[in-house]
């Protein structure tokens, strides 16, 4: 069952009373600039996937799919991650993603588990599944992380088959872009699915994945793969993750920030706000520039999400005994 919900800052503002009640969001109402959405602070008991953009759904239904077959919590991040990987219509995460200036996809992925285990690559070509090989790093090398060239090698030596990521639709419009050069919109250019888990046992997982921002640098990479940037998990306290402007969220350790206010108390929704307030009030630039968007959940199974993106929306999956319950939450 699919539950699309949609509320306005009005409507949060007239409803949430949690934020004051930590102590920690205190700074008067939400900023103008910061959008976020109405949450329920109900502790949950069963498991929760909670990740970024409606496109994200399959990755939360595929989780829940492999819980349910008896997987663990990180089988059921990377598998549902790898869901989006595969979607070639979505052209910010893996295969049809869109390519870097050369015309190259370079992809981005981390994931990391509720005792501080962590994997990433960064910068890897001709890989459908970067999040797989992130958890190869984590679970077969001595590193969190590896890049470029060298993480290829590393994907084929564990028998990865290299698979050509740039599919004839990225590659016209690629060629679109160096004939014009003209900036892409925010909403062409990248995005991200950051995915938080918390399995009915209150153990915490999370992933990310991302063909990064669109005709980027050759190398570019952003906060994806970074963690305490685009994710961060702490097993004792709760997971965030993050999408928008990798260069923005990665200068403030955005994701570890979220959960650090989740440790001092705060509910996930109000560790989302304030986080974002925190980086822009810190900041040079106008917040609305900033593109900082993020979901998090703590051990409880608490959620929430805010972000400075008019229209950024998160996707949470729920169990109702055998039913899935799904609800996308536009935050404006």
């Amino acid at each position: 069952m699919s539950t699309p919900q949609q509320f306005s800052r009005r409507t949060f503002l007239s409803t949430a009373a949690a934020a004051t009640a930590t102590g920690l969001v205190s700074g008067g109402p939400v900023a103008a600039d910061v959008m976020t959405a109405a949450v329920d602070p109900t502790p949950l008991d069963g498991p929760i996937f909670v990740s970024t953009h409606a496109f994200a759904r399959v990755a939360n239904e595929k989780g829940m799919e492999i819980l349910a077959a008896g997987g663990s919590l990180l089988d059921a991040i990377e598998m549902g991650i790898r869901e989006t990987e595969l979607d070639a219509d979505n052209h910010s995460v893996a295969f049809g993603g869109t390519p870097n200036a050369d015309g190259v996809v370079q992809l981005d992925a981390c994931i990391m588990d509720h005792i501080y285990n962590a994997g990433s690559v960064a910068a890897i070509e001709d890989i459908l599944h970067p999040i797989s090989v992130a958890r190869m790093v984590m679970e077969r090398t001595k590193h969190v992380m590896l890049v470029g060239a060298g993480a290829r090698k590393f994907a084929l030596s564990q028998g990865v088959e290299p698979t050509n990521m740039l599919t004839e639709d990225r590659r016209q419009r690629w060629e679109e872009w160096l004939k014009t050069q003209e900036a892409m919109s925010l909403e062409e250019s990248h995005d991200t699915i950051a995915l938080v888990a918390r399995g009915a046992d209150g153990k915490l997982s999370g992933g990310c994945s991302t063909s990064g921002w669109g005709y980027k640098m050759a190398g570019r990479v952003g906060d994806s793969p970074i963690i305490g940037s685009g994710l961060y998990v702490d097993g004792q306290v709760g997971a965030a993750g993050s999408t928008g402007l990798g260069e923005n969220v990665m200068r403030y350790c955005g994701s570890f920030m979220v959960v650090d206010f989740m440790a001092r108390g705060a509910h996930p929704q109000d560790a989302c706000i304030e986080t974002v307030r925190t980086m822009g009030r810190k900041d040079p630039q106008d917040l609305q520039d900033m593109s900082l968007n993020f979901c998090a959940v703590d051990r409880f199974g608490r959620h929430g999400a805010a972000g400075s993106d008019a229209g950024f929306h998160y996707s949470v999956t729920t169990r109702e005994g055998s039913q899935l319950i799904n609800a996308v939450t536009v935050v404006e």
